[in-house]
């Protein structure tokens, strides 16, 4: 076996393990996260949403399934690597202490406490490994009264005050899916914490803890609407439903149109809003930019943009400043850029915000999966979507890659149980 050393932009070196004695199934990932190893104990939504983006930019990440498996499956695991051990198990207890002994980053998604209970929390790992950063990724947080409460994205949206802004005047408050906890305020937050901690970790040559909560990140998310509606401002009022960003304006809103489908609406400026009144073929002096005019505008639009298709209104409206574009369908947006016939869909599909998945031929809407976000110039994330990993599948190349274990080792240690090859 040989052993290649190089020099990692995040730690003093990383090793890429190649076996003598046959090809290995694995290539090395490229991308600004190269040589980043990452441990990712299984879970669901934002811990694995964290992982994804990680493994996207290159990061090697290896994910810990138990045999069993999950109830559900993990639709966020592309570009991973899967490894099944029994932590309870002493031979599964020290294969995954040596896993976080050869690791950059940990994420684990379990509640405050349990880690520790495993023998696998922080002062445990950073002690044998300095280097690492240990991501904790939960819904309350490691403090606080709801800490060790069970929750879903609703209620940590729903504690982090952004929840109360969202939905119609007159109802009650609308979860948007799990977009801000989960997402937004959880896994792309833990990735970002996980980020800051490597590039501190060049400076001071230590890992560190990140407590990536999600009603924290949900909040964080929300500054801009927060720090107006705490300011008093006439943008943001404590009025769900009646506000300038949240459906209150008829012309930052959605429409229906002749064939069913919808349109968006954001003239906020004075000169989009004119526009937006030429191509529907109204008049400024009836339909005035103010509060007092929003009842009659609102119902004027209505009918009007029920008034003509949606392909219609998009050869108005394409091209235009008038800020009126498609709703798209996620499906519509499923095929290769040259194929744009669907309203709304040529500009993403142009942009490839859908990418092909591995293996398949690109003809189904199932056979995509969004691409890689931001963009970067000369090391962007990965332009196929990796295959999902079986539970378990690459659990010898990760010995032998890893651990730079032979052959005679794995066999043993698959032996002794607790590490399922």
């Amino acid at each position: 076996m040989l052993t290649l050393r190089a020099r990692s932009r995040f730690g003093p070196k990383f090793s890429i393990v190649v076996a003598s004695s046959r090809a290995l199934s694995h290539q090395p990932r490229r991308g600004p996260l190269s040589g980043v190893r990452v441990v990712e104990l299984a879970g669901l939504a934002p811990a694995p949403f964290a992982g994804m983006v990680l493994a996207d930019f290159g990061a090697d990440v290896v994910r810990v399934d138990r045999k069993e498996g999950q109830w559900v499956e993990d639709v966020l695991a592309r570009g991973k690597r899967s490894i099944a051990l029994d932590m309870k198990h002493h031979n599964g207890r020290d294969t995954l202490l040596r896993l976080f002994d050869a690791a950059d980053v940990v994420i684990e998604p379990f509640r405050p406490g349990v880690m520790e209970k495993l023998g696998f929390g922080p002062d445990v790992l950073c002690g044998r490994n300095p280097k690492l950063v240990y991501a904790r990724m939960t819904g309350f947080g490691q403090t606080g009264p709801y800490a060790k409460m069970a929750g879903h994205d609703i209620n940590y949206v729903a504690s982090s005050g952004v929840l109360s802004s969202l939905g119609k005047s007159g109802s009650p408050p609308t979860p948007p899916i799990n977009y801000l906890g989960d997402f937004a305020g959880g896994g792309m937050m833990c990735a970002m914490g996980v980020l800051l901690a490597l590039l501190e970790r060049n400076e001071s040559g230590v890992g560190q803890v990140v407590d990536a909560a999600m009603v924290d990140g949900a909040a964080y998310v929300a500054s801009f609407v927060y720090n107006f509606t705490l300011g008093g401002s006439d943008w943001f009022k404590d009025d769900r439903g009646n506000n300038l960003l949240d459906g209150g304006a008829p012309y930052y809103t959605t429409y229906e149109t002749k064939d069913g489908r919808y349109v968006s609406v954001g003239a906020l400026e004075p000169q989009f809003y004119a526009a937006l009144l030429k191509g529907l073929g109204l008049e400024l002096s009836e339909y005035p930019q103010r509060p007092s005019a929003f009842a009659r505008t609102r119902a004027a639009f209505e009918s009007t943009f029920k008034s003509k298709t949606l392909q219609e209104w998009s050869a108005i409206f394409d091209g235009t400043d008038a800020c009126v574009t498609p709703v798209a369908g996620m499906e519509e947006l499923a095929g290769p850029p040259e194929d744009a016939s669907a309203p709304g869909a040529g500009h993403a599909r142009y942009r490839r915000v859908l990418i092909p998945r591995e293996g398949t031929d690109g003809r189904s809407a199932s056979d995509y999966e969004p691409a890689p976000a931001p963009r970067l110039s000369r090391t962007p994330g990965t332009q196929v979507a990796g295959k999902r990993p079986k539970n378990g599948e690459h659990g010898l190349e990760v010995l032998r890659e890893w651990l730079e274990m032979d052959d005679e080792k794995v066999r043993q240690l698959g032996a002794g149980g607790g590490v399922f090859l």
